[in-house]
């Protein structure tokens, strides 16, 4: 009496019946990725690799935080003293706001620094370490195509060649 299925086929939908003593003959035999080609069987291997779920290129995803520009709905104060914490945020922008009311308007040079992160005095080797640093971060290609990373990538080519531009005389 077949009271056991055996697969026919790689679909799984059709089952032979058998009894125990040859379902278990059967499946000692048979191998479920037989008759696949090498690419098939590549495929099979990558796709198993994440569980059979979707995946993303690198950068495309976290991008936003990165920038710094996610915003975290957060109504139990979960993130209070983390990078999240909104309130935190707004909060030290007005304090900085605050103890320089009145200040002069930024020079090109300390407009470049602030992108750079960097305070002066600078060095041309340091200026260059740090350029190549925000090339890999924010780079279209490290980040998907973004055309938000293509247009920080013209502002920190601006801030470099002012910066250069400054250093330039120095070392000559």
């Amino acid at each position: 009496m077949g009271e056991y299925r055996a697969p026919k086929d790689r679909s799984l939908t059709d089952y032979h019946k058998l009894c125990l003593e040859h379902v278990r003959a059967y499946n000692a035999q048979w191998n479920f990725h037989a008759g696949l080609t090498t690419e098939e069987m590549e495929q099979e291997i990558r796709s198993t690799a994440t569980w059979d779920r979707p995946t993303w290129k690198m950068g495309e995803l976290g991008a936003k935080f990165r920038t710094g520009r996610v915003h975290v709905d957060d109504p139990f104060g979960f993130a209070e003293g983390t990078a999240f914490d909104a309130r935190a945020k707004e909060k030290r922008e007005e304090k900085a706001q605050a103890s320089h009311p009145k200040a002069a308007p930024p020079t090109a040079r300390n407009k470049a620094l602030k992108i750079f992160e960097m305070t002066a005095p600078i060095t041309m080797e340091a200026l260059r370490r740090r350029y190549k640093t925000l090339v890999k971060q924010h780079h279209p290609d490290a980040n998907g195509g973004s055309v938000e990373a293509e247009t920080r990538m013209k502002v920190i080519n601006e801030a470099y060649q002012t910066l250069r531009a400054g250093l330039a005389p120095q070392e000559s």
